[in-house]
């Protein structure tokens, strides 16, 4: 098992800002992005921990209305 840590991802969705706290693996900015589409409810969650998603990218986010996300170690 993979050792996680606590990482904060912020965004605009429309906008408005929005702010959620995530434990996972690992984080880069391709992460931060499909998990911000996740959070604005744009993209799907997986139903068990290794099923896989087909992961939201940037410029489809950004058609989604997704903004300006941004990501650190909480």
């Amino acid at each position: 098992m993979q050792p996680t840590q606590h990482y904060r991802i912020d965004y605009l969705f429309h906008g408005k800002s929005a702010w959620f706290y995530l434990c996972a693996p690992r984080m880069d900015n391709a992460e931060a992005w499909h998990w911000a589409a996740v959070d604005a409810g744009m993209a799907d969650i997986p139903k068990y921990r290794y099923d896989k998603v087909p992961k939201v990218s940037k410029p489809k986010a950004e058609r989604l209305g997704i903004e300006q996300v941004v990501w650190k170690p909480a």
